[in-house]
């Protein structure tokens, strides 16, 4: 691979995009090996968590415009779409965490949204700019920004293409942690290890229960939730966690 690198520590993958002269620009070879390392990862039990990195100067700026200039419509729609890999990282069942610093723009700001909690340095700058080349965001980025903030907020970012610090996209929801530029990924790390911990099982089907669950009328939503939980109740792993957890309370009250 040559657009990315990656490196298995424990039950963590680290997946770090790799086009530093282009500021991580997106290109279909790039979207071709990111989707290529989840895909191998999915079928890897001893991958449990997966974080997606960049650099400390830029997570990525975004898709790299001089694709465009050499591609039609129906490049975009056809067989050199890259819809079945955003579709890859959209449905990935394993929880991953993007790290982020710097520039977080456009398609990279979206990749960042595909993931399950974002960790951002305090120089992460994060917009959707795509107005100002007369497009809008075309791999989830509407979606995402009209599900996790509220519709006025969603249309200015897009509508403008404003830039948005770590701080106020941590005021507004869209990240979960923002650390000093030296331990943000570290302290990614720390929260992929710390998921990597616990069930396996139980990690993806939290993930499934909150990611599909949140589409559906509530009834639903709750009915899918209590299915994941009887799947995972069954498991040797989550039966061996209450035996332990009841013995250390015997122990204790005797």
């Amino acid at each position: 691979m040559e657009t990315i690198l990656t490196e298995r520590t424990g039950h963590v993958l680290v997946i770090r995009l790799n086009r530093p002269e282009k500021l991580n620009a997106i290109n279909p070879q790039m979207m071709r090996e990111i989707a290529g390392a989840l895909e191998d990862a999915r079928a890897d039990d001893e991958v449990r968590v997966v974080v997606l990195a960049g650099s400390e100067r830029a997570f990525s700026v975004g898709a790299d415009v001089d694709v465009f200039a050499s591609v039609t419509t129906r490049d975009l729609t056809g067989a050199s779409s890259d819809r079945p890999q955003w579709a890859t990282i959209w449905g990935f069942d394993k929880p991953m965490i993007a790290a982020v610093s710097g520039y977080v723009f456009g398609g990279g700001f979206e990749l960042a949204l595909a993931c399950d909690l974002i960790v951002a340095s305090e120089t992460a700058r994060f917009a959707s700019p795509e107005v100002r080349l007369g497009l809008i965001p075309g791999a989830g980025g509407t979606q995402h920004l009209a599900r996790r903030l509220s519709k006025p907020l969603a249309m200015e970012m897009v509508l403008t293409g404003r830039e948005v610090s770590a701080e106020e996209a941590l005021r507004l929801g869209l990240v979960n942690r923002v650390v000093p530029a030296d331990r943000y990924f570290d302290e990614a790390m720390a929260l992929a290890n710390e998921i990597a911990s616990y069930s396996p099982a139980a990690t993806k089907a939290a993930k499934a229960a909150i990611r599909l669950g949140r589409e559906m009328p509530w009834d639903a939503g709750v009915a899918f939730e209590r299915e994941h939980f009887l799947r995972v109740f069954e498991t040797e792993e989550a039966q061996g966690a209450i035996r332990a957890f009841l013995e250390r309370r015997q122990r204790r009250s005797s």
